[in-house]
């Protein structure tokens, strides 16, 4: 009985979606999607005015309210457009030309994409936090005539209700459509989006409850969502917590001030998108909690210009890759006494850049190390690892000083498509729980193949490479016929089932060719 909600709200963002993207024609995904998501929000905002709206309207023509002033419309009727009513509970101020319905009666219109332009622009005039985050392409668009009229058409049928939740609502779409995008855009839609369930492991496993949350690569703001849920998740207040982020990417920038907007979340950007090690927007603040996915491997960080940075504490990092210059600024960055971060990372970084490494290690700031399955990128093949970092092992639990957790999960994880993994929930759980245990020292045991609680020493014994695999073994197979069969049977299984998608491939290739 209570899964049909759900299934109704997915099916309604997959119908969105598949509608949207079919009015995408010659439009590459890159571009697109900041119309798409640029039209949503303006919906939502608009519709979040109109709730408030209607809420001022009772409350001025209520005899029984305290801010009761007439029973007549053409009375009350300038309240209504009293500024302070929407400002005092953090609703975004829409000037009368951008609200949603007057665009719509406009869609239709030769020039609809520059009057979004100027409506945007109204819009950020009036809302000091908005003020250079909206996107306004609009009157660029390459959309055929109509195309984007239909778009605001398909758009409208969106309904942001109080009843709905608007906000958790507008928030499902938007991250929904993000994942879709990173889908649709392939390599490059990963410089945006971090699939969720990487999110939640990270989030799950550092369970910020207050203080300070900060990202040096914030994207379009996952880490954010998912910690400020976490937080409400668990009975806490949403003001307990403080987020501050930075993006170099303008297009991107922008896509997080939206995301964040729309969820009504108190965050800190920066006053504009900036190269973190160029530009640190926050150089005078230390944070509690670090969650970053930076890029991968990357070569063109212009290393050159930082010989001598305070931030490299334990060396200066590669010029030509990048992954040891994050770490060491999330370490810079970490609050004294007990800061803890998480950060996402390729597979090849518990294995270089010796000499750093292994003054990080002698120096006891990693905590947890995470060997992930692979494939659970939507634009890379590249296995990738999980990096717990703190200043102070006596924090948070137990003394844990000249100890690193090694956990080896690429086992865990189940394939959605040929080419995509997720981890559920379970394997979450299992993941954080199993360092929560060895973290406050109750029911914690090292399990051969996935867990193994390690000393400085016998890491220093494996030349201080990180890798888990090196320290958790392999887990013992049990002399099991019965077990043995079913593993068989389910390999065969298996391979009957690809074999006939790849069958059907086939066929359809064939016809296509056929056609052509």
């Amino acid at each position: 009985m209570e899964k049909k909600p759900d299934a109704k709200k997915v099916d309604f963002k997959e119908t969105l979606w598949k509608s949207a993207d079919k009015l995408r024609n010659q439009m590459d995904a890159a571009e697109y999607k900041h119309i798409v998501l640029g039209l949503i929000f303006l919906k939502y905002i608009s519709d979040n005015f109109d709730i408030q709206k209607n809420k001022i309207k009772e409350m001025v023509s209520d005899k029984k309210s305290d801010l009761f002033i007439s029973e007549d419309p053409k009375v009350y009727e300038k309240e209504l457009e009293d500024r302070d009513y929407y400002t005092q509970d953090n609703v975004f101020w829409v000037p009368q030309k951008a609200r949603w319905e007057k665009l719509r009666a406009q869609a239709k219109q030769s020039g609809i994409g520059s009057i979004i332009d100027k409506a945007m622009i109204e819009i950020e005039n009036e809302n000091k936090f908005l003020q250079g985050k909206l996107d306004k392409r609009f009157g660029r668009t390459q959309l055929d005539e109509g195309r984007l009229g239909e778009l605001i058409d398909l758009i409208s049928t969106i309904g942001f209700t109080e009843e709905q939740n608007a906000s958790d609502l507008l928030g499902e779409v938007y991250e929904y459509f993000l994942g879709q995008f990173a889908t649709a855009e392939g390599k490059k839609g990963g410089q945006f989006y971090t699939p969720s369930h990487i999110v939640k492991t990270l989030v799950a496993i550092l369970a910020p409850h207050k203080g300070r949350i900060y990202d040096p690569c914030c994207g379009s703001g996952g880490m954010f969502v998912q910690s400020e849920e976490f937080v409400k998740s668990h009975g806490g207040k949403v003001d307990d917590v403080s987020i501050y982020g930075q993006e170099s990417n303008p297009t991107t920038w922008r896509l997080a001030a939206m995301n964040l907007a729309i969820r009504g979340f108190s965050v800190d950007l920066g006053k504009t998108h900036a190269d973190t090690f160029a530009n640190d927007q926050f150089q005078d603040l230390k944070f509690d909690y670090i969650l970053a996915n930076p890029p991968f491997n990357i070569s063109d960080w212009g290393g050159e210009k930082y010989e001598n940075d305070a931030r490299w504490k334990y060396g200066r990092p590669s010029i030509g890759n990048a992954n040891y210059a994050w770490l060491q600024h999330i370490l810079w960055k970490l609050k004294p006494g007990g800061g803890q971060a998480g950060v996402v990372l390729a597979n090849g970084s518990m294995s270089s850049d010796d000499n750093i490494r292994t003054s990080m290690i002698k120096d006891d700031v990693v905590e947890v190390m995470i060997a992930l399955p692979e494939k659970l990128f939507l634009n890379t093949g590249i296995p990738v690892c999980l990096w717990f970092l703190t200043n102070d092992k006596t924090k948070n639990g137990r003394d844990r000083r000249n100890e690193t957790l090694f956990i080896d999960a690429r086992n865990l994880g189940t394939m959605e498509t040929r080419v995509v993994k997720t981890l559920k929930d379970k394997d979450i759980k299992k993941i954080s729980s199993t360092i929560s245990s060895w973290r406050i020292g109750e029911y914690y045991k090292d399990l051969k193949g996935f867990c193994k609680s390690s000393t400085i020493k016998e890491i220093e014994k494996n030349n201080f490479v990180l890798n888990p695999g090196k320290y958790v073994g392999f887990a013992d197979i049990e002399d099991d016929e019965v077990n043995f069969e079913n593993y068989i049977r389910s390999l065969n299984n298996n391979y009957q089932k690809l074999s006939e998608e790849g069958l059907e491939l086939d066929k359809k290739i064939k016809f296509i060719l056929n056609e052509i």
